[in-house]
């Protein structure tokens, strides 16, 4: 019993109360704004020059790219206009050698040439089509296509980004190392080597993954309002929303359309409150930031992200295991252990390795309500390398990886709340008397003793509409776009998220209602097609350069043209093509 007892005091280490959502969301919004005007703060809200989402109707044919790592993804999607698309991919490893490039042209080259066999492959007919026109019409600039796939660019690196398409890249990351690419615009050196290869592609937006949830979830959302926030919660966590750019009073580079009056800002999230003004901090987290690669940065990620719960836990375990008046992981003799053997662990186990244990387990162990916790003894010995764990110890695991999943959960839910919050959204869809905080149940009683009969009347109003589930009108939701494994496969994660949001003060139970969480996957395939589309539509008419030929041609009386000679307006007469 001492075991369980250890397991439950410190599972009390980490709860977060209601009261410490309330001060954390209070405090995510203020370093929303203060994001939103200067920069070097906690959270960036970087400005991704995005200042639209789709709706689901719009139609068309388009190109992602995605490089995040080791592989090279390409996509093309056809959207149908009505919440559905088609998607046809491909993936290559990106060669060892070309990962530490002496250029960047070698990289970037062997992308386009991917592109290239995408091209041939799925989309002959207007490859073929317009390798023709290619041949036959040129102009000032080179060869003028009639038709152009629009790319969307998903690159995971950092970088700065100057516009809808263009951004320079800030530093390699994930075992990649090309010097002579660092400070260039990564976008400039795909379409150099595309354009080398003379293909029909444009690459038209710089794609952030977690601003492609937000959008593929706007295009693919039931209703009829758009998505207000994309959220990832998988290994790592970020979320992007619509934000209104007179909110947006930090200088901004390049140029984007201002006629939306709306820019989707990714913020960055991870590196909220790195400074530990309300963020919960236990001694484990303390452990876990200090051995971190990068201690001091990302705290609110710690906390919650599919990269760290895992350790978090292993780091519990251990230090129990280091108690020797609690008995976890180890038995006297056989009597001890409900298997009628004794519990070992090898010394290269899992349990003892920083970073090597998933954080799954915490799922299973949250899954996991079989007799005995047979499923998730099986998930100890794989995940943690202890052999023959009792019933006991199984117990305490799921104690404590209740309590970290929980924490995680809260936490997310008040990335949620505060942006519903401080974007306005439940307030400009609101309709009726404001219930969102209902007085409780002692302070009507109170009200009631001191004949306050009119506000104990309408309190009580008030707090029936707050919890009777009342249907929510379509046009009041307030739609939101989720991925990653959390969300996903972690059971009850969004039940514990809305926990958080219903104890947020200005959303209460009837605001709950009115916020959809819904599944957004691909952001980098689907979601950067649609962030083309949306580039697409803010890209400058081009000069009719084959009308000015005509007209030209017109002027200078025809001569010429029926020998098949090509006018040039610069030499002012026809010449040999």
């Amino acid at each position: 019993m001492a075991l369980l007892a250890e397991a439950k005091r410190i599972a009390a280490e980490f709860e977060f109360t209601d009261e410490q959502v309330q001060r954390t969301v209070t405090e995510f919004i203020a370093q929303m704004n203060e994001g939103l005007e200067k920069n070097a703060t906690y959270m960036s809200q970087i400005p991704t020059y995005v200042t639209g989402v789709p709706n689901g109707t719009e139609k068309g044919l388009y190109l992602a790219v995605d490089l995040g790592g080791t592989n090279f993804r390409v996509c093309s999607i056809q959207l149908n206009g009505d919440t559905t698309f088609n998607i046809i991919q491909e993936k290559v490893a990106i060669p060892r050698e070309l990962m530490e490039a002496k250029t960047a042209k070698q990289l970037f080259g062997f992308l386009a040439k991917q592109i290239e066999l995408f091209l041939q492959t799925h989309h002959e007919d207007q490859f073929v089509s317009n390798i023709k026109r290619r041949q036959t019409v040129s102009t000032p600039e080179g060869y003028r296509d009639e038709h152009i796939f629009r790319l969307g660019f998903t690159f995971s690196f950092p970088v700065h980004q100057i516009g809808i398409n263009k951004g320079t890249l800030i530093r390699w990351t994930k075992g990649f190392n090309i010097p002579d690419a660092v400070g260039q615009d990564v976008c400039a050196l795909l379409q150099k080597e595309i354009d080398l290869l003379r293909l029909p592609v444009r690459v038209s937006a710089l794609v952030n993954d977690t601003v492609g949830t937000l959008m593929a979830r706007s295009y693919t959302s039931p209703g009829k309002t758009s998505t207000l926030l994309g959220a990832i919660f998988g290994t790592g966590t970020n979320g992007a929303y619509v934000e209104k750019l007179s909110k947006i009073t930090k200088s901004m580079e390049g140029e984007f359309d201002k006629s939306t009056g709306e820019m989707v800002v990714n913020t960055e999230w991870g590196s909220f409150d790195n400074g530990l003004r309300v963020l919960p901090n236990t001694k484990y987290d303390q452990i876990l930031d200090n051995d971190s690669v990068n201690p001091g940065i990302q705290m609110f990620e710690k906390r919650i992200s599919g990269m760290f719960l895992g350790e978090i836990l292993r780091l519990v375990l251990v230090d129990i295991m280091k108690t020797s008046s609690v008995a976890l992981f180890r038995d006297d003799n056989s009597s001890h252990n409900d298997l009628r053997s004794t519990t070992t662990i090898a010394p290269d186990a899992p349990l003892f390795k920083q970073w090597a244990v998933d954080s799954s387990i915490l799922s299973h162990a949250e899954a996991d309500s079989s007799v005995g916790l047979r499923s998730l003894r099986l998930e100890i010995e794989k995940s943690l390398g202890v052999s023959a764990p009792s019933y006991e110890d199984a117990e305490a695991v799921k104690i404590i990886a209740h309590a970290i999943g929980i924490r995680a959960a809260r936490l997310a839910g008040v990335a949620i709340g505060a942006i519903v919050l401080a974007t306005g959204r439940l307030e400009s869809a609101a309709s009726g008397p404001d219930t969102s905080n209902p007085k409780s149940t002692d302070a009507i009683i109170e009200d009631v003793k001191k004949l306050n009969l009119a506000e104990a009347a309408t309190a009580t109003a008030n707090k029936l509409v707050n919890t009777s589930g009342v249907a929510v009108n379509e046009d009041e939701v307030v739609d939101i776009g989720v991925d990653g494994s959390l969300v996903e496969f972690y059971p009850g994660f969004e039940d514990y998220m809305r926990e958080a949001i219903r104890a947020t003060e200005g959303i209460g139970a009837a605001g709950d209602r009115k916020i959809r969480i819904g599944i957004a996957k691909d952001g980098s395939g689907v979601g950067a097609a649609l962030i083309a589309l949306v580039a697409a539509k803010m890209e400058k008419p081009e000069g009719d350069y084959i009308g000015d030929l005509r007209r030209a041609a017109a002027l200078a009386g025809g001569e010429g043209e029926e020998e098949g000679l090509e006018f040039s307006p610069t030499d002012g007469k026809y010449l040999k093509p």
